[in-house]
């Protein structure tokens, strides 16, 4: 008896399948998912056995809820597999010209000042708040989740949004052109592995910053730190009087990349562009059917 045959295209595709399912188990970590699939597991391994030994009636019964398992699947896990796909777009930069064909267009020019005004007020007074800066992805789902505002920005408007007894105090505030579009916002919040430290406030901001391009800005009521979330990250302890540097450097970096990324795609249009006309001019030479009258317009002679 040989030994199986293993070859270099065998073990990308162990790689593969393992790279695949530490990103479901890392997409699904925390939540219910991992028991519902365990479940859906059993039940395909015990319809296995019961089709071995031949037991019909039983075997159809599972047969029938398997065959109807993919939808079952697709409506179970829906959050999770919406989470996984955001994930990977998120990650995948060569795909970032979808999201700008796609995303409204932004004004580069962000007031960020109220903002930092407002947040070094409360930091000093332990409030807190959670503030929102959208960029080129969409957040109308997390707005319609809120209460729809559209507000000039001013730092004694957002004091008073996250004051305490305030009624739009708890949740998010979503700021976007420029504007305070929605305030009492309910944020996803992350499934990653956290401090315990962490508060309701910084997961749900980290969470928003895995699934968007969105800046984040996080005042803690306990200490009066400020944070700010960006690509699943937290940065911690930011001076409140450079916060707003910060914001926009952050700000800046992603309009720099932005027009690198346009740049290059005009640049691989202007490449292509010569191709497909030496390629036409190459299709008319070898066309032996069409003769040139008189008046420049070509004809083709009758059969």
């Amino acid at each position: 008896m040989g030994f199986i045959p293993f070859h270099i295209v065998d073990l990308i595709d162990i790689l593969l399948v393992a790279t695949l399912m530490f990103s479901i188990w890392r997409a699904t970590k925390g939540t219910n998912a991992p028991y519902i699939l365990t479940g859906i597991v059993f039940v395909y391994l015990m319809w296995v056995i019961v089709k071995a030994l031949n037991m019909e009636l039983l075997s159809g019964i599972l047969g029938q809820l398997i065959s109807v398992g993919v939808i079952a699947l697709l409506i179970v896990f829906q959050p999770e597999i919406r989470q996984f796909l955001q994930m990977i777009g998120m990650r995948r930069k060569a795909f970032g010209f979808i999201t700008r064909i796609f995303a409204p267009r932004r004004e580069k020019e962000v007031n960020i000042s109220p903002i930092a005004a407002a947040c070094k007020d409360m930091a000093e007074t332990k409030t807190g708040a959670l503030i929102v800066l959208g960029q080129q992805n969409p957040l109308n789902l997390i707005i319609e989740g809120g209460i729809k505002l559209d507000a000039a920005i001013s730092q004694s408007l957002i004091k008073n949004i996250f004051f305490k007894n305030a009624p739009l105090h708890d949740g998010a505030v979503i700021i976007e052109n420029n504007r305070i579009v929605a305030a009492k916002c309910i944020l996803p919040v992350t499934q990653s592995a956290v401090p315990k430290a962490y508060g309701t406030r910084h997961r749900a901001a980290i969470g928003m910053s895995e699934i968007s391009d969105a800046i984040i800005i996080v005042v803690s009521e306990e200490t009066g730190d400020i944070s700010i979330a960006y690509r699943g990250e937290l940065k911690h302890n930011i001076d409140p009087t450079r916060l707003a540097q910060v914001v926009n450097k952050i700000i800046n970096a992603n309009i720099r990349q932005a027009e690198k990324e346009a740049k290059e795609g005009r640049d691989c249009s202007k490449e292509n562009r010569p191709k497909k006309e030496k390629t036409s001019k190459k299709e008319k030479s070898e066309n032996p059917d069409t003769t040139t009258g008189t008046d420049g317009d070509s004809t083709t002679p009758q059969q």
